[in-house]
């Protein structure tokens, strides 16, 4: 598996929304994102911070590979 890429929580923001979520709250540094996926309605919060954490972006990243049948490579690649 690649390394991960230093991302900023604006970079993710941008990917998931690539991919069809919507933004539908933020509170405070976190913004709350949806998306209708085949399994069912996906929530998922990212912090908009300027560096995110390689734990919580590895996290984020599994989390949306399961829930739009995408390898983790495949987020990772688009996320560079």
């Amino acid at each position: 598996m690649p390394k991960l890429p230093q991302a900023s929580g604006g970079d993710v923001i941008k990917l998931l929304q690539a991919l069809g979520y919507e933004v539908i709250r933020r509170r405070g540094s976190h913004v709350r994102l949806r998306k209708i996926a085949h399994l069912g309605e996906h929530n998922i919060t990212v912090p908009d911070h300027e560096v995110l954490a390689k734990g919580t972006l590895s996290d984020i990243l599994n989390k949306v590979s399961l829930w739009n049948n995408i390898a983790k490579e495949e987020l990772i690649k688009r996320l560079r």
